[in-house]
């Protein structure tokens, strides 16, 4: 055959090949958090499925047409960009274990109110929870928990932080047990934009410092607030005896370059990548947790270590768009 014949395949396939590398490491061009980039990545699963399905297009294509074509090129790099997706999700796992350990830590974003006080009560007598971060429950149903639950037996302190006058009308609440001594937020450590995210410290000097985090989503015109939100959390892990629970509305391709330290954002390490776990999906809960976006978290300082993590399928039809996360964590 004509090397001429060959050039629009060798263009196609390097185009391609460039093209792949973005859909599936992004973050190897500095992309990953870009528009469209950042929405596409968390639900790898789905670009899997629909790369693949191209690829088998594409190839039947090519085999029809029985020469090196630009059809063949697309056949290639389709499939190359299907098994990487598929290679980044076996490698970060898909376990779901959870192990004895010091504290356990859930997070559950409750979509403004739509998982009730019960629910979360629930939640947290199935899990044993010390803490619960609670992005989207106001004061009244965190109080409404802690009510639910005394009556129990479980003694659970809760607070809330509001957003700023102009910004979205979303708190977030967190609930300590009492076990675990008195605890303070400090102001002083300030908040995610656009939506609120707080630290809460002991009073008697004891225990981890705790973070319940909410930054934005990574939006078309809010993107630098999302960026924001993400550097302030990495913030946060610049302290080792940290424990950050949330919707952090990011993954783990998110946080690449946020880390330091051996940490995957500041000097924190992630739950579910050290457990095994990072590729199941905590959003949408109408999507399977095999195809939906990984974006609940909990964080680790370098004081601590997961020693259990799952995603809690149980709670889908509690009325929350996210699933919880639940954690167990014990110090080094």
């Amino acid at each position: 055959m004509p090397n001429t014949r060959r050039r629009p395949f060798v263009i196609a396939l390097v185009i391609g090949v460039l093209l792949a590398v973005i859909c599936v490491w992004p973050q190897a061009l500095g992309l990953h958090r870009l528009p469209l980039v950042s929405n596409a990545i968390p639900f790898r699963g789905i670009l899997a499925l629909v790369l693949g399905a191209l690829a088998l297009v594409a190839t039947v294509v090519a085999v029809l047409r029985r020469r090196w074509s630009v059809a063949a090129a697309l056949a290639i790099t389709l499939a190359a960009a299907t098994v990487g997706h598929g290679a980044v999700l076996l490698a970060r796992g898909g376990g779901s274990a959870i192990a004895e350990g010091d504290l356990t830590v859930v997070a559950w974003n409750t979509y403004g109110g739509g998982a009730s006080p019960e629910s979360i009560a629930r939640l947290v007598r199935e899990t044993g929870a010390d803490v619960v971060s609670l992005p989207e429950t106001d004061a009244i149903a965190a109080a409404a928990v802690v009510g639910i639950l005394a009556r129990d037996g479980i003694e659970m302190t809760h607070d809330t932080v509001v957003s700023e006058p102009g910004d979205d009308p979303v708190p977030t609440s967190i609930l300590i047990a009492t076990s675990l001594g008195p605890y303070e937020r400090d102001a002083s450590a300030g908040s995610t934009p656009g939506v609120p995210s707080g630290v809460w410290r002991p009073s008697d000097g004891d225990g981890p410092v705790l973070v319940a985090a909410h930054p934005l989503p990574p939006l078309p015109l809010i993107m630098t607030e999302w960026v924001e939100g993400l550097d302030w959390v990495a913030a946060r892990c610049a302290e080792p005896d940290v424990i950050v629970a949330g919707d952090l509305n990011a993954t783990l391709d998110h946080f690449s370059g946020l880390g330091r330290d051996g940490g995957v954002i500041g000097g924190c390490r992630d739950a579910a990548a050290d457990r095994g776990a990072a590729a199941v999906g905590t959003w949408p809960v109408r999507l399977p947790a095999a195809l939906a976006a990984p974006i609940d978290h909990v964080l680790t300082g370098g004081d601590w270590e997961a020693r259990g993590f799952a995603v809690v399928t149980g709670f889908d039809d509690a009325g929350s768009d996210h699933r919880p996360v639940v954690a167990t964590v014990s110090r080094r």
